[in-house]
């Protein structure tokens, strides 16, 4: 049996190099992670649009593991709205910051495809 959820629909988009998010029908902002309901209201959710994956780091935490590199542990407000937990890439675990602009990238090379944020480029 197939899962047909609303995770299962995020990870098809991601599969396919698509960033795409769910969006409250009152406020059309992005909501994360996917569910059937809006917090706070049960609106229904269902309907799904395109992301720029431009962000904020709103939080930042470094984690260090014995025998690897330090990562940095970023909660993203995103530009259409919605909040998500992901790693940085591309830049020194230490070098994140509060406010820093970020950009969303899929990574589709382990089983499950996710997204990590980069420090935004220029004109981002």
């Amino acid at each position: 049996m197939t899962d047909t959820g609303t995770e299962a629909q995020f990870l098809a988009y991601l599969s396919e190099g698509r960033f795409m998010l769910q969006r409250d029908p009152i406020s059309g902002r992005a909501v994360f992670p996917p569910r059937l309901r809006m917090p706070g209201t049960g609106t229904p959710l269902g309907d799904w649009a395109e992301m720029s994956g431009r962000g904020t780091v709103h939080a930042v935490t470094i984690q260090q593991k014995r025998d690897a590199e330090a990562r940095a542990i970023v909660l993203v407000d995103l530009e259409e709205g919605g909040r998500m937990l992901s790693q940085m890439s591309g830049v020194a675990a230490d070098a994140v910051a509060i406010g820093d602009a970020v950009q969303a990238r899929i990574v589709a090379d382990a089983e499950t495809p996710h997204v990590i944020f980069e420090p935004a480029g220029p004109g981002a």
